[in-house]
């Protein structure tokens, strides 16, 4: 059965959440209101269009949560080059530039703290590109619990990539080939909490908004992003389009 929808309340979490795993979680605010194929590959810049577009991430300064200016600008810019979703490149270090500086440190095997210091800066300048595993001309999304992002791909190409929390270890998000069965525009009140947003693809398995997206995977098995990054892929996704969720 779902694990967000259908199946009953497992027991919270027993470790204690980190800082920095609390870093990349949106506010909770809103909550009180209202078999599988291999991991996608990687390659380096260098094999990939990106390589077109000269880059330094010489004398840049420690940028986070809160920062303004040129350098946020930077960044900002950098990451949607890369297809990292960020929202606006306004050069406010808001909560979707935090979530897209956390996606790209788990593909690139960061540490992923949300902070921009040396090592994220050059991992910008030179960074491994992933390449989705399935290469359909269609629009289609793949879903890497290792790495805990979502994929939007294209033609063979990846065109976003979403920061993610999965299902943990107890409540597992279910592997394989599926289809977007059932969209839900709007608020979606589960036995476990709301859902912002839902697309299904497996039972009452969706990929939905949610006002808490931590670094680790933390859902009852759904696949959780944040509600402004769910409002910007609400419209390039639609029933009927394939799914794959690998590890």
């Amino acid at each position: 059965m779902c694990s967000c929808a259908a199946r009953p309340r497992r027991a919270a979490l027993a470790a204690a959440v980190s800082t920095t795993a609390l870093l990349c979680a949106a506010p909770p605010a809103l909550a009180a209101q209202a078999p599988p194929p291999a991991a996608a590959t990687l390659s380096t810049v260098a094999t990939s269009a990106v390589a077109a577009t000269p880059w330094r991430s010489a004398a840049r300064p420690t940028v986070r949560l809160g920062s303004h200016g040129a350098a946020v600008v930077a960044l900002q810019d950098r990451l949607t080059t890369l297809h990292y979703d960020v929202g606006p490149v306004d050069g406010d270090f808001g909560r979707s530039t935090l979530h897209g500086v956390c996606a790209f440190q788990k593909v690139q095997g960061l540490r992923v703290d949300g902070v921009v210091g040396p090592r994220t800066w050059a991992a910008l300048a030179a960074p491994r590109v992933p390449q989705p595993r399935h290469t359909l001309t269609a629009s289609a999304v793949e879903i890497d619990l290792t790495r805990r992002v979502v994929y939007l791909t294209k033609g063979g190409a990846v065109t976003r990539i979403v920061d993610a929390s999965p299902g943990k270890a107890s409540t597992p998000t279910v592997t394989g080939a599926f289809t977007i069965t059932r969209r839900i525009d709007g608020w979606r009140r589960s036995p476990l909490g709301l859902l912002w947003r839902p697309n299904y693809f497996h039972e009452g398995y969706a990929l939905h908004g949610s006002t808490s997206v931590p670094t680790y995977a933390a859902s009852h098995g759904c696949v959780r992003v944040t509600v402004p990054a769910m409002n910007r892929l609400w419209p390039t996704l639609s029933v009927g389009e394939r799914l794959w969720v690998y590890r």
